[in-house]
């Protein structure tokens, strides 16, 4: 099992590295079963860029999503701050708020976000006020690789330094007068190091919080040369156990979209399966230009009912692979 170095610090701001593409993000998710609702927000800077990458995804009860998507300027990597999305640390490794107040789309069918153009000129537009407030419920997992030949999470070519947590998340959502708040359930991630998205050639990650002690956080990666990398945590009993295999079959649309998930993992003490039926899909891509050509990403991101035994929750799929000839590289594995 690879052991990383983590401090109380890194919990805040690092000082860029020299690379262009230096990313420092945090992302958080939270969920609730009895009321079908939830999201998850993210802030990417981009110092060396001078922008961040701002993200809300919230699902609504009733099917439909509201979003948003910016890159609003930022001067330095002083904070987590942009766009009106803010994220705080209250207590280090213990207890973090992320709230976002402003304009928000409104999507009955989320489709429209495979054509950013047509999303950004003619989606409603309503008012968001979300905010959560989140306690660890789990260890903090992960950190800086403690030497140079030691792989990180997501590769070196994504990101150096990552760690990631379970949550009780303390929910409040306002959409255009749509109100919801829940004791919810999530997970929340920090990352810091060089990054483009279509570094990635395919993976497909799972986070689900049952509760009770119960959790997971699974990935599979692969790589252009069909190498298989695994790797994550379920949590037991309040314990996270490092996973050592894991088998993922997936159920696909015609859109060759996820639309159900079965995987059996393997721990040292344990094997589970868990099975996962996707609610409502935010079809996102990422797209970069590389001398004259464009290199894109499709970044499926899953509502997604999860099943463990007799626990189940709400909880997040998402796949990440290049787009090649119009196609995902990893479909339909």
């Amino acid at each position: 099992m690879n052991q990383y170095k983590l401090l109380e610090q890194d919990e805040f701001p690092h000082e860029p590295s020299s690379e262009q593409n230096y990313n420092e993000s945090v992302y958080v998710n939270s969920f609730d079963l009895a009321t079908k609702a939830g999201g998850w927000m993210r802030i990417g800077n981009r110092a060396n860029e001078r922008h961040a990458e701002m993200q809300v995804c919230m699902y609504l009860p009733d099917g439909r999503i509201a979003c948003q998507f910016q890159k609003p300027a930022i001067d330095d990597n002083s904070e987590f701050r942009a766009g009106g999305l803010h994220y705080q640390v209250t207590k280090p490794l213990h207890h973090v708020t992320m709230e976002y107040g402003g304009e928000i789309m409104l999507l009955d069918d989320p489709d429209l976000l495979r054509d950013p153009k047509k999303l950004f000129t003619t989606a409603p537009r309503g008012i968001a006020k979300i905010s959560y407030d989140m306690t660890g419920i789990s260890p903090v997992h992960g950190g800086e690789p403690l030497s140079s030949s030691q792989q990180t999470m997501y590769g070196r070519d994504f990101s150096l330094g990552h760690f990631n947590q379970h949550m009780k998340v303390v929910t409040s959502i306002d959409i255009d007068n749509v109100k919801i708040k829940f004791a919810g359930l999530g997970w929340r991630d920090h990352s810091w190091g060089p990054r483009y998205w279509t570094n990635i050639y395919f993976y497909r990650l799972f986070i689900a919080n049952f509760g009770d002690g119960r959790a997971m956080m699974l990935l599979k990666l692969t790589d252009n040369d069909g190498n298989v990398r695994v790797g994550g945590v379920l949590q037991y009993d309040g314990e996270y156990e490092e996973i050592t295999d894991m088998d993922v079959t997936t159920q696909w649309t015609k859109a060759k979209d996820p639309a159900a998930v079965t995987i059996s993992v393997q721990t040292k003490r344990r094997s589970a399966i868990l099975n996962g039926e996707i609610l409502t899909l935010a079809p996102l891509r990422n797209r970069r230009k590389v001398d004259d050509q464009y290199l894109e990403s499709r970044v499926a991101e899953g509502l997604t009912h999860w099943q463990w035994g007799d626990k189940e929750t709400l909880g997040i799929t998402e796949y990440i692979e290049l787009v090649e000839d119009g196609q995902p590289v990893g479909y339909p594995l």
